[in-house]
């Protein structure tokens, strides 16, 4: 048996065996460019397969060291990769810049960092692992577009044919030039290598002159401006002293290049593989740095606690109390897993999750709240009794006590929300309720959300919270 078949047979035992054998088919009989930034949502649709076992399998693929696993800051412009990182470690928490767009950006993980997957060279060589060698739309496609960009062949075609007025392959330290003849459009230069571009405001009247316009490739800075001319006759000199190939495009940044660009697919974010066990799991030495503060602009928390279960210890035992409790938690890790959260701690016989969104947490809360009463009902007690609390907003993912942990009032806000609950019934707020998905489940379920006013401890001023009775 070879390495590789060791390492599936391996896989078995941890991941899907359809996701398992659609990975190995992938890797033997995939184009190059398919097992490059592999977008594991689109290859979960295309073969009909579940995303959260498709993660899975893909992240137990990584630590076997099929695949290698990849975070890159996007634009959200434009789409393309302005940082491509090996581990979460190494997203820097400085602003990133697109020179084609001309903006900056933080590094966001909600929709603005990308967790795509790219087979080692060791398990099958492919031409990205070599990007000097790819041909220029080859280049753009695979390393400066992320996999969420959905361009199929003939958009390609359009952007390659209509949108482009040309495009060279210039080697390091040499000089060429190109002839041009200017639209009446705004032209930008744009080199995805170095990530550098200029613009050319083009106005006025048609001109037969030729016009000149030398632009420097170096390793310093990549120049980035503006410059007015006129439509007509350009002859752009180009000279790379950046010490890598460069390819150097010009494109018309006109309706048709924003339409091309513009068209988007699902893709998995940072922020959704924070809120994976199997992440979660299987990577804890790719977390955050101790240092590393990353923005979340919205994730859902939700926070649970058994009442009185210092009672119950006392009123059935040391051992007895101990295998109900958990009981409990296998119940809740299990529900938490199936509704795409995340355990980010366990405190005493308390538990603090996270989702990426509100609807998840809320059929996890009611799904908990069943589990309970089906266990109460197995041991003709009540003893069980778990207080829920829901709610939604902007954090900080950070490092606390070696572990990948979350930070701010969100945080504050929905373990108090929780300490609220007496019985059963499950506490949520009003950016939760006013999900729409939320609505609908509650709708469905026939369950009329109570509303309070509720002074939570360390929280100034009093808060909205709904009772899900």
């Amino acid at each position: 048996m070879s390495d590789i078949q060791a390492q599936f047979s391996v896989l078995k035992q941890t991941a899907d065996a359809k996701v398992v054998d659609a990975i190995a088919r992938l890797i033997q009989d995939g184009e190059d460019h398919e097992l490059n930034r592999v977008n594991v949502l689109d290859f979960s649709r295309h073969h009909g397969l579940d995303e959260e076992r498709v993660i899975s399998a893909f992240l137990h693929s990584a630590r076997l060291g099929l695949f290698d696993l990849g975070w890159n800051v996007l634009c959200p412009g434009c789409g393309g990769v302005l940082g491509a990182h090996s581990t979460l470690k190494a997203l820097k928490p400085d602003d990133y810049h697109c020179a084609l767009c001309a903006c900056g950006y933080k590094a966001s993980v909600d929709d603005q960092v990308e967790v795509s997957f790219t087979v080692n060279p060791r398990v099958r060589r492919i031409a990205a692992h070599d990007p000097d060698t790819l041909p220029v739309w080859e280049y753009f496609k695979q390393v400066f577009w992320s996999s969420g960009v959905d361009f199929n062949k003939e958009s390609f075609a359009t952007l390659a044919n209509e949108v482009t007025l040309d495009t060279m392959e210039l080697p390091a330290g040499e000089k060429a030039t190109m002839s041009l003849q200017l639209p009446s459009d705004f032209v930008i230069i744009f080199e995805p290598v170095t990530h550098a571009a200029h613009f050319i405001d083009v106005q006025g009247e048609p001109t037969k002159d030729r016009q000149q316009l030398a632009i420097m490739y170096n390793k310093v800075q990549a120049p980035t401006g503006t410059t007015t001319m006129r439509p007509g006759p350009l002859r752009l000199s180009l000279e790379n002293q950046a010490g890598v190939r460069v390819l150097p495009s010009v494109f018309i940044a006109a309706e048709a290049l924003h339409h091309l660009i513009g068209k988007r697919k699902p893709f998995l974010t940072a922020k959704r593989m924070l809120s994976n066990q199997t992440f979660r799991d299987v990577f804890k030495a790719d977390n955050l740095g101790l240092d590393q503060r990353l923005q979340i602009t919205s994730l859902t928390f939700l926070f649970t606690d058994l009442k009185g279960s210092t009672a119950l210890y006392e009123r059935v035992g040391d051992l007895a109390a101990f295998d109900l409790v958990r009981a409990h938690f296998r119940a809740l890790l299990e529900i938490i897993a199936a509704e795409k959260g995340a355990v980010v701690k366990t405190i005493g016989d308390a538990v603090m999750a996270t989702f990426v969104r509100p609807e998840h947490a809320i059929t996890a809360g009611l799904r908990m709240r069943a589990a309970m009463d089906e266990l109460n009902k197995e041991r003709g007690a009540n003893d069980l009794i778990l207080k829920i609390g829901i709610h939604e907003g902007p954090c900080l993912a950070v490092m606390l006590n070696e572990r990948q942990d979350y930070f701010g009032q969100t945080v504050n806000i929905a373990s108090r929300v929780q300490s609220l609950s007496t019985a059963q019934e499950i506490h949520i707020t009003g950016p939760v309720l006013d999900a729409p998905a939320v609505a609908e489940i509650l709708q469905r379920r026939e369950i009329k959300p109570i509303q309070k006013q509720a002074a939570l401890r360390g929280i100034a001023d009093k808060m909205v919270v709904y009772e899900i009775p």
